[in-house]
């Protein structure tokens, strides 16, 4: 007889339910773990919105996992029952983080350092990836480079700042100002208030910019931003017409966060020696994930959301 979890699982109608659902079980190189805590992302909502005819995916949503290996599949070397362990499985494909258990591709999650809560650590896979493979594997940021973060108070953002000042950069972030003081103690050297100045004249000669808005708009207006032969990174693929960026004399390229243990282990070791914070917004016991999806979606706090088990 095939065991029983619980787990959130969405509805045809779009809205989320606690139920009973069948356990996973571990394959070939995965691992079955014991969910403690899992991050939220709009990555989570976004993949279960209703499509144009209404109906939505019947599926266990989220990412981000952060718990203990309870059960080895065959040919795993790198874990042991009982680790502590973190990470965003199989990326875009379904993780089913949302629940009792989930099960992940070994070489995709990372041992929590010790002296690290299961709550950070399950706030950090999707937005942390995501901030160290723009600014570390993407745009190479390097001491006395002057970074541009949009978004800074974001999930992302606010990781993003730190990981470029603990590389030397100089950082610029833009946020609304009630955030400010807090980036500022995060390491933000200017921060910026997008609803009341326009960034391009409080930052140029930009090295690079790190773009966590999205809407297009934002990218084409931090060409002005950058030094001819600056690097500009977007979370959406909507990026400014070739021919003003060849003007500007920059590159500009689209990045999607993937699986990435090696980034994991860069981000483990920042949390172990203290130079990345993790600022967390609010929890929510899992039961209750449609209340912290509204609080997540409507925004305006620093930081991440994540539910606990």
């Amino acid at each position: 007889m095939t065991a029983a979890m619980r787990a959130i699982r969405s509805t045809a109608g779009g809205a989320l339910e606690w139920a009973e659902m069948p356990r996973p079980q571990p394959g070939g190189t995965e691992v079955l773990i014991r969910v403690e805590a899992a991050g939220v992302n709009p990555a989570d909502w976004k993949s279960i919105e209703p499509s144009a005819d209404g109906a939505a995916p019947v599926v266990i949503p989220g990412w981000d996992i952060a718990g203990t290996v309870v059960e080895l599949g065959p040919g795993v070397t790198r874990f042991e029952v009982g680790d502590r362990v973190f990470g965003m499985p199989r990326f875009p494909e379904r993780a089913g983080a949302y629940a009792q258990f989930a099960t992940s591709r070994s070489r995709e999650i990372a041992r929590i350092p010790d002296g690290v809560d299961t709550v950070t650590a399950g706030a950090v896979p999707l937005a942390g990836l995501t901030a160290w493979q723009a600014v570390v594997d993407t745009l190479g940021v390097a001491s006395g480079d002057r970074v541009l973060v949009h978004a800074a108070a974001g999930g992302v953002g606010h990781l993003a700042v730190q990981i470029a000042k603990a590389r030397g950069a100089e950082v610029w972030g833009t946020a609304s100002e009630r955030n400010h003081g807090r980036l500022r103690e995060l390491g933000v050297d200017h921060c910026i208030d997008y609803r009341t100045e326009r960034f391009e004249d409080a930052a140029d000669a930009m090295d690079a910019v790190v773009d966590l808005v999205g809407d297009g708009e934002t990218s084409r207006r931090s060409l002005a931003c950058l030094r001819r032969g600056g690097q500009l990174v977007s979370i959406s693929p909507v990026l400014p017409e070739p021919d003003l960026v060849a003007d500007a004399g920059v590159t500009a390229r689209f990045m999607l966060v993937e699986p990435d243990a090696s980034g994991l282990e860069g981000l483990a070791a920042m949390l172990a020696d203290g130079s990345l914070e993790v600022v967390i917004a609010a929890t929510q016991e899992m039961s209750s994930m449609s209340t912290l999806h509204s609080m997540a979606r409507r925004g305006g706090s620093i930081g991440k959301y994540v539910a606990t088990l």
